[in-house]
């Protein structure tokens, strides 16, 4: 159904000297449905046709999905000989009205300004410790608390599960998409390849666990993490964090959540020790404990593989991080290909994920 009531009176705005507007249903395809508006002025009678795309399957499934569609189309019909011709891209509000948000040659998103001091800053440090401290076992604590709570709010929708098991693999931000920005020679084409082909194997596998879709971030790295000492009722400092950079979709896996922030335990370790040891061990363990905990997922032990494949080549990328040598990059693929040759991660055992042989590497 469409908001008839709203786009008529966008049609009276749009076109001048309009008598009548008369809205009727075309018909049903898979994607969507179209309805042809008549509209009616002193020239005489004019025939349009508006389109709506169906919020379910073929990564529909979110307003933003439905609007690059068709920005996409009132982009690109006129660029093509013979076709018919885009007008508009109509929005409809919270409050029912229609606005055109098409025209724009580009877009921008206005928010609000966050304080606080990033997580890398956490992790940096964390070289020059022995053990971790108080306040390091806070926000780790903080953190996993949190991730626990928003996944606990969970979705039946096999569709949306699906969606971002593939995205993962082969949406533009994730695995195959980092893989393509990678420069000539960092790593073998074989390689990628097998980690994708992995990476689908398991994608499959998880495909029966939709019941796990949940609320999620999307894109819970430490940058995206900003911590800030406040003061408690009881004149404590604590620490608490806000969020940046909520992506992909508010639904998904929790193990997406979950890697994103520990493949980076893991990436420090190795760029300071060359190995998993020391305080971002005892991070990781703390991390996973607490979390399962928390949430009592023991299942995500089986679901982490595929998401720190993603993760492990965002790190490994001399693109976002230049400063990887090439011995290391070889160790956050070996953590990598090992966990995909895994049927669980254990993170008692990681050590061996890292330090272990694999045939490819």
């Amino acid at each position: 159904m469409i908001n008839e009531k709203a786009i008529k009176t966008y049609l009276r705005k749009k076109f001048r000297n309009v008598s009548r507007v008369k809205i009727k249903k075309l018909g049903s395809g898979v994607q969507g449905a179209g309805f042809l508006a008549e509209i009616k002025t002193k020239a005489g009678i004019k025939s349009y046709v508006i389109k709506s795309l169906s919020p379910k399957e073929f990564g529909h499934d979110y307003p933003s999905d439905r609007a690059s569609v068709f920005l996409l189309d009132l982009d690109e019909y006129k660029n093509l000989p013979k076709h018919v011709k885009a007008l508009d891209v109509l929005a409809e509000t919270e409050k029912g009205l229609i606005k055109s948000i098409g025209g724009g040659r580009e877009y921008y998103l206005l928010l609000e300004k966050a304080e606080g001091r990033h997580y890398f800053h956490d992790l940096s440090g964390f070289a020059h410790k022995k053990r971790l401290e108080d306040s390091d076992m806070e926000k780790i604590k903080a953190m996993a608390s949190y991730l626990a709570k928003i996944h606990s709010a969970k979705k039946d929708s096999k569709t949306l599960y699906w969606r971002k098991l593939r995205d993962t693999v082969g949406h533009g931000e994730c695995l195959m998409g980092v893989f393509d920005i990678y420069p000539d020679g960092a790593l073998p084409y074989k390689e990628m390849t097998d980690i994708i082909k992995k990476s689908v194997d398991w994608i499959y596998k998880l495909k029966p666990r939709y019941k796990r879709l949940s609320q999620i971030h999307g894109d819970f790295h430490p940058g995206n993490i900003l911590f800030k000492e406040v003061k408690s009722e009881k004149l404590k400092v604590k620490s608490d964090f806000i969020l940046l950079d909520r992506s992909r979709g508010p639904w998904g896996e929790p193990a997406d959540d979950v890697t994103a922030l520990t493949i980076n335990y893991i990436f420090f370790s190795i760029k300071n020790y060359g190995k998993i040891t020391g305080v971002y061990l005892e991070a990781l363990k703390l991390f996973f404990d607490e979390y399962v905990r928390l949430s009592d997922d023991r299942e995500i032990y089986e679901t982490l593989a595929p998401f720190f494949a993603f993760r492990g080549a965002v790190v490994a990328n001399p693109v976002f991080y230049p400063e990887v040598t090439r011995e290391q990059r070889r160790l956050i693929f070996r953590f990598v290909n090992n966990v995909l040759d895994s049927e669980r991660f254990e993170p008692e055992k990681i050590a061996d994920l890292i330090q272990g042989k694999h045939k490819n590497l």
